[in-house]
């Protein structure tokens, strides 16, 4: 028996060794990226997911460019990883979308946004849903909607600066959320009895967050933010088809009309978690973008002299001082995109792009096995020295006589390729007009918090905490 039992513990120990062997050295066909594994199921998730202060290049990526060079395998979250710094392969993943690459996120996110969000789906049907947000987002309703973004900013600023402070972050997701909504849904926070923001800010608060649905986890709390979220938008849905309008006044009735069709692809599934993906991406990240901004903006006053004169000589050249901001005077800001060009490729807040190989991939040298997870990671293409000179100094400037729209192999902020964010012009848009309200009528200066900390993503865990007046009148300094 003694025998037997030592032949099982041997027989134990050696599939122990070789299944840690193999987790170590995975199969592939050519030759892999160089790189560690990391432990056995958990991988390099902690180090991946740790927080860090710098607006460099990530602890975890950096370590590992230097280590390993510009394309590198890990692992995480259980998945093996190639993870991609190199500006060329970044660029050829993206022109590759649908044919070797295609958007990839972790269950967990899944799970999250829903399995029929358009960050899933692909192929035509990606195409059509895009299509559907060109109807939003495109030009033409932009230019519509200007005035409505203007009176928004002007109403939000004026109330701001009848207070002590505001904490900037939260304010701007309010201003960006009620904006939207109103867009999507005709959403009016003041009139509805349900909170619609209250449950996208708990749905936010455990995004990234271990995976664990039990009662008073964060992920607990981030899907019954969802669950909630999707109750309400359901609600809406259903009450405007018992009661559809006459006249197209929002994308609910864009979304109506294409449910009644009788050949449509679009379910109701689909249309909901599409609803919910926009209000999401469009309130948060603008948010952050924004608050980015103004933090830049107080640090860099040469920066916020160039951009006040800029949208004060707009003030000077109108023929009636009161008409609203156009479309026109938005194409026009040269500096301004040059500012928001900087902002975003310095902020990084979108601080990797999930991609599944869909076949066996030789690039440079390596093979990226089928089925495996490639993660783009712009911060070290935007941060890279042989690109862009003095890096991490913010320069507007830096962007004289570049292009300012689109991606390129330089600059992926919005992502590129097939999926190249369709909600760019819009955030732009909200992002000039609120400034142009800001610079030409109001001061702004910090009073605390404004710590950036990356885990990976941006946040603000202090806050950032700003005073608002309008430039004819004087508030007491509450710093002191």
């Amino acid at each position: 028996m003694g025998s037997v039992a030592l032949c099982i513990v041997y027989l134990v120990i050696i599939s122990i060794a070789y299944w840690a062997y193999r987790w170590r050295n995975p199969k592939c066909n050519g030759k892999l990226p160089p790189g560690s594994m990391g432990l056995p199921l958990l991988g390099e998730t902690l180090q991946f997911f740790a927080p860090n202060r710098t607006s460099d290049i990530p602890p975890f990526i950096k370590k590992r460019m230097e280590r390993y060079g510009p394309i590198f395998r890990t692992n995480l979250v259980g998945r093996p990883v190639i993870i991609s710094t190199d500006p060329d392969l970044s660029h050829f993943i993206f022109q590759q979308e649908g044919r070797l690459f295609q958007s990839w996120y972790p269950d967990t996110f899944t799970e999250i946004f829903g399995r029929q969000n358009v960050g899933s789906l692909h192929g035509f049907m990606y195409k059509y849903l895009k299509n559907m947000m060109l109807n939003l987002f495109g030009p033409e309703s932009l230019k519509r909607m200007i005035h409505e973004v203007e009176e928004a900013a002007n109403k939000s600023l004026n109330r701001w600066s009848t207070r002590e402070f505001v904490e900037l972050k939260d304010a701007t997701a309010s201003l960006i959320f009620d904006l939207t909504a109103k867009k999507l849904i005709s959403y009016d926070a003041e009139k509805s009895p349900e909170n619609l923001r209250e449950n996208f800010v708990a749905f936010i608060q455990g995004l990234i967050s271990f995976p664990l649905d039990i009662p008073g986890t964060a992920y607990h709390k981030c899907l019954q933010g969802r669950k909630k979220a999707m109750r309400m938008l359901k609600n809406m849905l259903q009450e405007r088809r018992v009661n559809p309008r006459k006249q197209q006044t929002d994308f609910f009735d864009y979304v109506l009309e294409e449910l009644s069709k009788e050949e449509t692809m679009l379910t109701e599934a689909i249309a909901l978690d599409l609803m919910f993906v926009l209000l999401f991406a469009s309130f948060e990240t603008t948010s952050l973008a924004l608050t980015v901004a103004t933090k830049f903006l107080l640090d860099n006053p040469l920066v916020l002299t160039e951009l006040t004169d800029e949208h004060e000589a707009i003030l000077r050249r109108r023929e009636n001082p009161n008409s609203g901001f156009t479309w026109k005077e938005y194409k026009s800001l040269r500096f301004t995109f040059q500012f928001i060009n900087e902002t975003v490729r310095l902020a990084n807040i979108v601080p990797a792009i999930f991609r599944k190989a869909l076949q066996e991939v030789n690039f440079k040298g390596y093979t990226i096995p089928a089925g495996w997870t490639v993660v783009v990671c712009p911060p070290a293409v935007h941060l890279n020295p042989n690109k862009y000179k003095d890096p991490l100094e913010f320069n507007p400037w830096r962007w004289e006589g570049m292009e300012l729209n689109g991606a390129s192999k330089h600059f992926m902020a919005f992502g590129g390729g097939m999926r190249f964010c369709v909600g760019t012009e819009f955030t732009k848009v909200q992002m000039t007009v609120f400034l142009h309200c800001l610079v030409t009528k109001y001061r702004c200066h910090g009073i605390k918090g404004g710590d950036i900390v990356r885990t990976p993503g941006l946040q603000f865990p202090n806050g950032f905490h700003v005073q608002i007046s309008k430039k004819n009148e004087v508030k007491q300094d509450t710093t002191s």
